[in-house]
């Protein structure tokens, strides 16, 4: 019996799964993580980091920057020539054009400026909207005693994760909501169990059928009389303090660079 009716089918198996091969689109997330792998996300023009905390930060945040579909960038500078920190930020989304998957995509940017001790954080694309202002001011908050202290790593590495985080919750919802924290959630879950087996065990024991109701003659119980009798009224006063035009030192509420690129945002010393 010839064999080669077996080797032509074999043969066109091999081909159809060259063709699939072909045919198949990569999915974009996998072919984004692929390219990600040679992106620069740390900037670090004032030299305040080592180089393997560079190595690690960097790794940090093509990790959780992959998994939001956003790039999160570092840059530091000395700012010899005094710009404006969010200015800096913004023409640097304009002429870097950062993005996860596209040029001028989702991005989110921390701005250091050694010079004038200022920070700025901006949200382009999608993180303009899950990173808003007010989710960047939290982040800024936070990271804000280390880098008082000067410890740059650790605000950096806390900026990158809170940064993931709180992308992951809807917009307008607080992410540091008591309601989301696990020990809140183990702790609810413990009292509701409680109260469950405490019910069951009261039912357990029998209803009581006798009330005041039982032996109670209502056509001959009531009240027999009562009485108001007015006292006095107090009155107090208190002082309305006035504005005085102070700022408590952050913010920013984002704008739009020179390029057209919203942007959310938040700016503080440090």
């Amino acid at each position: 019996m010839s064999k080669q009716p077996k080797v032509l089918a074999a043969a066109l198996v091999v081909l159809t799964i060259c063709l699939m091969a072909f045919i198949i689109p990569v999915s974009p997330k996998a072919e984004a993580a692929a390219t990600s792998e040679s992106k620069k996300l740390i900037y670090d023009q004032a030299h305040l980091l080592s180089e393997q905390e560079q190595v690690d930060l960097s790794a940090l945040a093509m990790k959780y920057g992959t998994d939001r579909e956003t790039d999160i960038i570092i840059l530091t500078s000395a700012n010899t020539e005094n710009r404006d920190v969010q200015l800096m930020t913004e023409d640097f989304y304009d002429n870097q054009a950062p993005g996860y998957d596209k040029p001028h995509g989702n991005a989110v940017i921390l701005t250091m400026d050694m010079n004038n001790r200022q920070v700025y954080l901006a949200g382009f694309g999608k993180a303009e909207t899950e990173l808003d202002s007010g989710r960047l001011d939290k982040i800024r908050n936070a990271i804000s005693p280390d880098l008082t202290q000067g410890d740059y790593a650790q605000a950096f590495k806390r900026y990158i994760t809170l940064s993931h985080k709180y992308m992951g919750f809807k917009p307008g919802v607080n992410p540091d909501n008591i309601l989301f924290t696990l020990w809140f959630q183990l702790g609810a879950a413990v009292v509701i169990g409680g109260i469950v087996v405490s019910v069951m065990v009261f039912r357990s024991g029998g209803r009581i059928t006798v009330t005041r109701a039982t032996y109670e003659d209502l056509s001959t119980s009531g009240v027999l009389e009562h009485a108001d009798q007015y006292i006095r009224t107090t009155v107090t006063k208190s002082r309305i303090p006035k504005n005085n035009g102070r700022s408590s030192g952050g913010g920013g509420g984002g704008g739009t660079s020179g390029g057209g690129h919203s942007h959310s945002g938040s700016r503080g010393s440090f």
